[in-house]
C-alpha cells in the first residue's frame, strides 16, 4: 500500500449545498480541497478522536472528529472503498474506522444530544439527523419550546430555514430551566454575531469601493463590522477566504474575498474592496492590554502602531483572520507597473497576474485560480487594431474576456502566461507575434487580409485617377465633356453643315447617337450645388464672437465642481461612465442643494443679461449679421440664376448640335468657357480654335436660328 490514498469527486455539506473537491490521505495528515473556492482543510493525523463509515445520501461517507472540537463529513464515496480505506486506517493511523449506523424510521420523538459544534437528534441510539451549529443564526425560546434559525446559502436550491424542539419539563437538573438549558448549549456553539463588549480597534471613514461609500470599521475578535450611512455589515472572520494587497500608481487595493457573501437586498459581495493612499499615514492604539496583546498575537501585533494606514490595516486584517496577504507577483507590465488597465463588461478596470491566478478590480470583482482555468486566448479587439483582448475560459465552461488592452502588454503577458503553464488556445500563431515588429507584421497578415486588399484597391485607383482612367471617369461622372469631345471630333471630320452630316452616315455618327442618354447624370450635378447654397444659412458663421457667453445651467455647475470629486473616488471611470454616475448623484442630491445651485445658476443669468446689455450699448452685436446675411442673399441669387442660365443654353446646345456665335456670348459665359478651357489639354485647346473659324463662316441665320 502506498503513503497516500487519494480521492476525487468527494463531497462536504456547507449550509445546504454540496461542494465537490479533493480528499488526500496521508501519513501526517488528512487534506481536503474544494474545486468552487479553492479552500483547504487540513487535519493533523495527532489530532484524530474518531472516524466513522455511515451510509449516507450520497453514496457511503467518513465523519471525523478532532481532540480540539471540530468535526468533518465527507461524502461521495463508494462501497468498495471501505477495506481500502480501513486498511490504511489501520496501518497509518491510531483511530480504527468503525462503521455505524444511522436511523431511518422517521420518528420525531428522540433524544437531543450536544458534541462538540453537533446536535444529534438520536433515536434508538442511532442519530437520526445532525446539525451544525455553526449554521445558526438565531435562537429562541418559549414555552417548552426552542426554535432554531440557520443561516441561509444562495447556491442551494432547497433551503431549511428553522427547526422547532419541544422539550418537555423536567428533563434538565433540579433549579434549572430545561427550556433555556437546550438554548444556551446551541448559542455557545452558534454562529450568532452579538455586537457586545468593546472593539480591538477602530478605522473612521475608510473609502470602500464594494460596496461603494465611506464606512467606519470596527473589528472585534471574531468578527468585523462595517458602519456606514446606510447600511451595516457583519462580517465574520471565519467566512474570509483571502487577503489581497494590490498597488496602483500612488493609491493601494486591500481586498478581502468573502465566501458566503455579504448581502444588500439582493445584491452579493463576494469580495470588500478598500481603496487607500500611500500618502495617508496612521497612529492606533488597541484597546487590549500589552499583555493581552503579546498572548493572543504572538508578536504579530504590538499595542501601539503607527504608519501607513493601509500597512496598519492589513496587518490588523492578517493577525485576526490568520490568513496570508497575496500581493502581485514578478510581472511587470510594458509600462513598468504590476497591473494591466483593461475593460471588463464595459467598465474600465485593473488585471493583476499573480503567481497563482489573476485578480481584476473593482467592478465587478474577478479573482480566477489558476488550477480553475481550462484555456486562455489571445483575440483580437474589436473596435480597433491597437488593442487586443485577453480571455479565459474556466474548467465550468465560464469565460470571462478583458478588452482594450493595448497591444504593447502582449509580449508581457504572453510570457507571462506560458511561463505558468497555462493552455493557450492559438500558441502556434501567437508565438510568431512575440516581438513588437513581428507582432504588428504577422497580426495585419493573418487577421488583416480583408484591410490588406482594400489599402491595395485604393493605390490602384489613386494611380488609375492620376494616370490613364481620366477618360473612364469622365464617361461615369461627367457626360458632358464626352459629348463636347465627340462633337469635336465630327467637326474635324465634318465638311461644315448639319445636311451634309446626315447625309454622310459615317459610322462616327451613330457614337453621338448612342451617347445622348449618358446626359441624365447631369441632374445629378445639381443637387450637391444646392448643398453648398444652403451652408451660409447655419447660424455657426453669424455667431458674434465678442458676445459674452452664455450661463450655464444648475446641474452643469454643479458638475464642473464635482468633476474632480468622481474621478477621485471611482478611479479608472471613464468620461462617459462620469456624465452616467453624476446623472445618478444629481437625482439623489436633496432639494436644500439642488437649491443652492439653482440660486447660483440664476444669478449668472442675471450678470448674462447684465452683460449682455452693456454690449449691446457699446455698438456689439448690432445689425452687423444682419447687414451681411443681406449682402450676401443677392449674390446666391445671381449665382442660381446664371446657372439656370448655363444648363439652359448647355441643354439646347446638345440638342440642336450647334454653337452660339460670339456676338451672342456674354461676358460672364465667355469667362466661365476660358476657365473651363484652360483646364483642357493643348489637344482640346487647337479644335476649340478650328471651332471658332468654322462659326464664323456659317451665316447669321443659321446662328440666330441655333440661339433662339
Amino acid at each position: 500500500m502506498g503513503d497516500t490514498l487519494e480521492f476525487n469527486d468527494i463531497y462536504q455539506e456547507m449550509k445546504g449545498s454540496w461542494n465537490d473537491g479533493r480528499l488526500r490521505f496521508s501519513k501526517q495528515s488528512i487534506v481536503y480541497k474544494s474545486t468552487k473556492t479553492g479552500k483547504v482543510d487540513t487535519i493533523p493525523v495527532t489530532d484524530l478522536s474518531l472516524a466513522q463509515w455511515r451510509r449516507v445520501c450520497l453514496g457511503h461517507g467518513i465523519k471525523l472528529s478532532t481532540s480540539t472540537g471540530h468535526v468533518y463529513k465527507y461524502d461521495g464515496f463508494k462501497d468498495s472503498d471501505l477495506d481500502s480505506i480501513a486498511a490504511f486506517f489501520k496501518a497509518n493511523y491510531k483511530v480504527e474506522l468503525v462503521e455505524k449506523d444511522m436511523c431511518v424510521k422517521g420518528w420525531n420523538w428522540g433524544t437531543a444530544k450536544f458534541a462538540g459544534p453537533l446536535l444529534s437528534f438520536d433515536v434508538s441510539e442511532s442519530p437520526a439527523f445532525e446539525i451544525p451549529l455553526s449554521n445558526v443564526s438565531q435562537c429562541a425560546t418559549g414555552k417548552n419550546e426552542v426554535t432554531l434559525e440557520f443561516h441561509q446559502n444562495d447556491d442551494a436550491e432547497v433551503a431549511l430555514m428553522e427547526v422547532r424542539f419541544y422539550v418537555p419539563p423536567g428533563t434538565a437538573d433540579e433549579g434549572a430551566d430545561p427550556v433555556e438549558a437546550f438554548a444556551q448549549n446551541v448559542l455557545s456553539k452558534a454562529d450568532v454575531i452579538q455586537a457586545t463588549g468593546d472593539a480591538v480597534c477602530i478605522f473612521k471613514e475608510l473609502q470602500c469601493l464594494t460596496p461603494r461609500g465611506r464606512y467606519d470599521i470596527r473589528i472585534y475578535p471574531t468578527f468585523l463590522h462595517l458602519h456606514g450611512k446606510t447600511f451595516d455589515y457583519k462580517i465574520p472572520f471565519t467566512t474570509v477566504l483571502r487577503l489581497f494587497l494590490l498597488p496602483h500608481k500612488e493609491q493601494m487595493f486591500f481586498v478581502i474575498s468573502l465566501d458566503p457573501p455579504i448581502k444588500q437586498g439582493q445584491t452579493r459581495y463576494h469580495f470588500l474592496i478598500l481603496l487607500f493612499s500611500k500618502d495617508e499615514d496612521i497612529s492606533l492604539t488597541l484597546n487590549m492590554s500589552e499583555d493581552e496583546v503579546e498572548k493572543r498575537f504572538e508578536g504579530k501585533l504590538t499595542k501601539h502602531m503607527s504608519g501607513s494606514l493601509y500597512e496598519v490595516v492589513s496587518r490588523v486584517m492578517k493577525a485576526l483572520v490568520n490568513r496570508k496577504i497575496t500581493v502581485p507577483g514578478n510581472f511587470q507590465g510594458h509600462s513598468g507597473s504590476q497591473c494591466i488597465t483593461c475593460s471588463y463588461k464595459a467598465s474600465s478596470g485593473l488585471l493583476y497576474p499573480l503567481e497563482r491566478g489573476f485578480i481584476y478590480v473593482h467592478k465587478p470583482p474577478v479573482h480566477l485560480r489558476f488550477e480553475e482555468i481550462s484555456c486562455v486566448n489571445f483575440a483580437r479587439g474589436t473596435t480597433t487594431t491597437r488593442s487586443f483582448d485577453f480571455e479565459i475560459e474556466t474548467k465550468q465552461g465560464t469565460q470571462y474576456t478583458f478588452s482594450s488592452i493595448e497591444r504593447e502588454e502582449y509580449g508581457k503577458l504572453f510570457d507571462f502566461v506560458n511561463a505558468k503553464k497555462l493552455n493557450i488556445k492559438n500558441r502556434g500563431f501567437k508565438e510568431g507575434m512575440k516581438g513588437k515588429d513581428d507582432m504588428s507584421d504577422s497580426d495585419e497578415d493573418q487577421h488583416d487580409a480583408y484591410l490588406e486588399r482594400m489599402k491595395e484597391e485604393g493605390k490602384i485607383r489613386e494611380e488609375g485617377g492620376s494616370d490613364d482612367s481620366e477618360g473612364d471617369s469622365d464617361e461615369s461622372f461627367n457626360p458632358g465633356e464626352e459629348d463636347d469631345d465627340v462633337a469635336e471630333e465630327y467637326d474635324s471630320n465634318a465638311s461644315g453643315s448639319d445636311s451634309e452630316d446626315e447625309s454622310g452616315g459615317s459610322e462616327e455618327e451613330a457614337k453621338p447617337k448612342k451617347s445622348k442618354p449618358k446626359k441624365e447624370p447631369v441632374k445629378k450635378t445639381k443637387a450637391p450645388r444646392e448643398k453648398k447654397e444652403r451652408k451660409p444659412r447655419k447660424e455657426k458663421k453669424v455667431k458674434d464672437a465678442g458676445a459674452p457667453k452664455r450661463p450655464m445651467s444648475a446641474y452643469m455647475l454643479w458638475l464642473n465642481a464635482s468633476r474632480e470629486r468622481i474621478k477621485s473616488e471611482n478611479p479608472g471611470i471613464s468620461v462617459t461612465e462620469i456624465s452616467k454616475k453624476a446623472g445618478e448623484m444629481w437625482k439623489q442630491i436633496g432639494k436644500d442643494k439642488k437649491e443652492e445651485w439653482d440660486k447660483k445658476a440664476e444669478e449668472a443669468k442675471r450678470q448674462y443679461e447684465k452683460a449682455m446689455k452693456e454690449y449691446k450699448e457699446s455698438g456689439g452685436g448690432g445689425s452687423g449679421g444682419a447687414s451681411s446675411s443681406s449682402k450676401k442673399e443677392p449674390k446666391k441669387k445671381a449665382g442660381k440664376s446664371n446657372d439656370k442660365k448655363k444648363s439652359a443654353e448647355k441643354e439646347k446646345s446638345v440638342g440642336n448640335e450647334s454653337f452660339k456665335s460670339r456676338e451672342f456670348i456674354s461676358s460672364e459665359d465667355s469667362s466661365d468657357n476660358d476657365s473651363d478651357r484652360g483646364k483642357k489639354s493643348s489637344k482640346r485647346k487647337h479644335s476649340d480654335d478650328e471651332e471658332e473659324e468654322e462659326i464664323a463662316s456659317t451665316p447669321p441665320s443659321s446662328a440666330e436660328s441655333g440661339s433662339d
